[in-house]
Parts: structure tokens; C-alpha cells; sequence
């Protein structure tokens, strides 16, 4: 085990999310009664040892990663704007994934798998260093109070796991409209050598706002409130 698995490992106990209710919607649920055997697992039972994505989509593929899709929005449209890429959500919210597994049938997705529990779990232990070729992490969690920035997701040690999983050139991109918390991802993400920011050159080292990535309900109130969206884009180098 790696110094920054080890590091990780030693977290664990502060978890980044907090566990909300699990009542579905009737729509909800009878998309999770149809698919979820089919297209979710739990990272709890997942057996020991590399998560064989070639199996689970029946093909080989880049693979890219989002941790926290919420209620998917974003998630199920990057999927079908990007059929040839193997896309992995994990989540621990139940509803949220039944409703990414509605908006999946839809758009009649095969290019789609989720997995409910801790994402830090899921890349220490199912997954080989160089094995993905994206990571996404779209507005996590703020923890706003300062007492509670520990439990933020996007720590030295958690971007150091998500580094020694991503192949050469393979990016991660966060996103937050916290100015507090964007300024902790371009620090963090700073820090970590193996890390390079594709958009150093410009302002502030922040990613310009990616035409591809869907305006969701959740971004629009964060204009409306005055709040400035922050991107940033590292690549593995």
C-alpha cells in the first residue's frame, strides 16, 4: 500500500458526504427494481481486487469517473455526448442514482454503470494505478463552517489517490461555486506533483466554463445567489 493509500485509509473515518434519507419516488423506484441489477452495484460488495470494467460494459474503453453525480443530470448527458467512453458514477444518495438510472433508460445509455458508497473506498480498493482516463467532481459537498473543512472531499491525500489512478494525460476537472473551497481544490491540486494544471496561463489558473458541460438547475441558483462557478482541469503528466 502506498504512502497516500495509507494516508487515505486513515481518513476513512471522516466521510465527505452526509447520508440522507432514501425515500424514492414511484418513478424511482421502478427504474431501480428494472436496471440497477443490470447497470449498479455497491462498492461494499464488490469483490476483493480491480473492479474488471471490460466485463461490466462488455468492451474495452477509456473509463472516466464521477464521484458524486447527485441526481445525474450532468452525468447521463456527458454520457451520451460521449458514446465511445465508458462512464463510472458512484454516489452514496439512493434516489439520486434511481434518478440518473431514469434519465439512463431515456437516453437509452449502454455507456453507463453506477455504484453506491465511498469513492475513496471504491479507488484504494478496486482500482489499479494508471487504470482511468478521467476523474470528475462536480460541486461536492462545501462543508462551509470552517470546522467542518476537514471533511471536504477534495484533500491532499484524496488527490493523490485519484493521481496514481489516472493514466498519463488522463485529466481530473473539478467544479465548485464555494470561492473558499475552489481556492483549497487549486491548492491542493497544485501540490501534487504528479499533476499538471492544463489552464495555468489564465486567470488565476482557473479553467474557462466548458461549453460541454450541461447548465443544471443547481448551477443556475448558484448565479442567481451571486455565486461565481470556479473549473479547474489538472492532467496526469
Amino acid at each position: 500500500m502506498s504512502t497516500s493509500d495509507q494516508q487515505v485509509q486513515h481518513r476513512r473515518s471522516i466521510v465527505s458526504y452526509v447520508q440522507r434519507g432514501a425515500r424514492m419516488t414511484v418513478g424511482q423506484q421502478r427504474a431501480w427494481d428494472r436496471h440497477w441489477s443490470a447497470m449498479g452495484d455497491s462498492v461494499d460488495a464488490l469483490p476483493p481486487g480491480r473492479l474488471d470494467t471490460d466485463a461490466w460494459f462488455g468492451r474495452t474503453a477509456p473509463v472516466v469517473l464521477e464521484i458524486g453525480p447527485g441526481m445525474g443530470e450532468t452525468t447521463a448527458q456527458l454520457a451520451a455526448a460521449a458514446p465511445e467512453v465508458d462512464h463510472l458514477a458512484v454516489e452514496v444518495y439512493k434516489p439520486g442514482l434511481a434518478q440518473l438510472l431514469l434519465r439512463a433508460e431515456h437516453l437509452e445509455l449502454a455507456n453507463l454503470r453506477l455504484l453506491r458508497g465511498d469513492a475513496v473506498v471504491l479507488l484504494r480498493e478496486h482500482f489499479e494505478p494508471g487504470s482511468l482516463s478521467g476523474v470528475r467532481i462536480f460541486f461536492p459537498d462545501p462543508w462551509p463552517k470552517k470546522r467542518h473543512h476537514k471533511r471536504r472531499l477534495v484533500q491532499a491525500e484524496t488527490v493523490e489517490l485519484i493521481a496514481s489512478r489516472l493514466a498519463p494525460g488522463g485529466f481530473v476537472h473539478l467544479a465548485t461555486d464555494w470561492e473558499s473551497y475552489a481556492e483549497q481544490m487549486l491548492e491542493v491540486c497544485s501540490g501534487v506533483p504528479e499533476l499538471r494544471n492544463r489552464y495555468a496561463d489564465e486567470p488565476g489558473g482557473w479553467a474557462p466554463r466548458p461549453e460541454w458541460r450541461p447548465v443544471t438547475k443547481f448551477e443556475n441558483r448558484a448565479h442567481d445567489e451571486g455565486r461565481v462557478i470556479h473549473d479547474l482541469i489538472f492532467e496526469r503528466v
